[in-house]
């Protein structure tokens, strides 16, 4: 067969190797909701199985968080490594399978010790966000990478809205019940992906396994060859330590200088989570196909700065709903860099790079809140400057960083395939 029909033989296979995207994306909703649905019983399971005041659960709380994203750091790239050597659907399968398990774990853990573990495991398994993005990137063409990525992208964000509702309305029933529900959903999905999933990781596409690049370390060392990727990996960890904002200061910032009551901060939270999802799923897509990514990307970013400058100085309740809404727009740029990378990168990494992307952003999450954190204390201290919309004038600065590395890193990317 010569060189053209190969390639026309290979093409013809492309459609019957396309992954179900909404399965994926539900693959995706349940990693947040998982996380989601146990953030309302925390508090009283710290306390429970500590007997430490309520303060003091807040401070073991932030650990089973912090525990979470360093083992989603450590454990991503071995996940997209594995999905790169074994194939997709099986890592997919065996990590929500797995998953299922450690919230059944939690769900009667008899100590405070026995819930870090199981938090730290969560988020070794959690990484199945690598594997799942893989799909995309084996299957799906090249014009059509960056909507299916928002499709994902909007998946996670309906998991960061739903999880804490159902959380919420379940611990009233049983404080076991929101761990045994993230269970449950775990093994449904596990379920769906051996009856729907199909692996779309051809065997000679594959690669050996190697520890040394399924480090995290190991894995961005791996990319520094690739001024495309390296690029917008640096972009992304600028732009997830700025978001962080949101999850750092938010809800003090409105109680403490808006009065807000925690209805409305949570309601504020799930307009924020609605729009995420609004603009990735939806947005995205068309803004890629009218625009391109590149163009789409560093004008959603330019958008953020601006958003975070209003938020630092807004005055009203009705300006910080609208802020928040409008500034969900800048997450539409990651299916944007998931597309160009992708495209960047051997058909044999995709694996690898949607865990260093999946570590890079666990990274981000590690760093920003100490420090949006630390900003909003030192600005709000009367004895010193007050300033309380500080830190969101550190994220618009670091965002406009952002913007000018994806602009940078963009400007190295091949064509893309949806310009006009």
């Amino acid at each position: 067969m010569d060189r053209g029909a190969a390639a026309l033989n290979g093409a013809a296979l492309v459609p019957d190797r396309r992954p179900p995207i909404f399965l994926l994306a539900f693959i995706v909703f349940i990693d947040l909701c998982g996380i989601g649905l146990i953030i309302p019983v925390v508090p009283s399971l710290v306390v429970r199985l500590t007997g430490a005041s309520l303060d003091q659960a807040a401070v073991l709380g932030g650990v089973l968080l912090l525990a979470y994203a360093a083992a989603q750091f450590a454990f991503a790239p071995v996940i997209g490594g594995l999905s790169d050597r074994y194939g997709r659907r099986p890592v997919l399968i065996w990590v929500l399978v797995a998953l299922g398990f450690d919230y059944v774990v939690m769900a009667f853990a008899p100590s405070f010790w026995w819930l870090l573990v199981g938090r730290i495991i969560s988020g070794a398994m959690g990484a199945s966000f690598a594997p799942a993005n893989s799909c995309i990137a084996d299957a799906v063409p090249e014009g059509e990478r960056g909507r299916a990525f928002g499709i994902l992208g909007a998946g996670g964000a309906a998991g960061f809205v739903g999880g804490p509702a159902i959380g919420g309305f379940l611990v009233g029933l049983d404080p076991r019940a929101p761990f045994l529900a993230a269970a449950a959903l775990a093994f449904a999905a596990a379920i769906a992906s051996v009856a729907v999933l199909r692996e779309t990781l051809p065997p000679e596409r594959r690669r050996a396994f190697s520890m040394s690049r399924a480090s995290p370390f190991g894995s961005l060392m791996r990319f520094r060859v690739s001024p495309v990727v390296r690029g917008f990996l640096v972009t992304i960890l600028t732009v997830q330590v700025a978001a962080q904002v949101n999850i750092a200061v938010w809800p003090y910032y409105t109680a403490l200088y808006f009065g807000w009551t925690p209805g409305a901060i949570g309601a504020s939270v799930a307009m924020f989570g609605v729009s995420i999802a609004v603009a990735q799923g939806v947005l995205a897509g068309w803004l890629f196909a009218r625009f391109g990514e590149a163009r789409a990307g560093v004008a959603v970013l330019l958008i953020g700065v601006a958003d975070y400058v209003l938020i630092a100085f807004a005055q009203t309740p009705v300006q910080l709903f609208m802020l928040i809404s409008g500034g969900a727009l800048t997450y539409i740029a990651w299916p944007a860099m998931q597309a160009m990378m992708s495209r960047a990168t051997p058909e044999d990494a995709q694996g690898e790079l949607q865990g260093a992307i999946t570590s890079t952003m666990a990274l981000g999450s590690i760093i920003g809140p100490p420090v949006m954190s630390g900003v909003f204390i030192a600005f709000s201290d009367k004895a010193g400057p007050v300033l309380p919309g500080a830190p969101y004038l550190l994220a618009a600065g670091l965002t406009l960083l952002a913007a000018a590395q994806f602009m940078r890193a963009a400007g190295r990317s091949a064509p893309d395939p949806a310009t006009p």
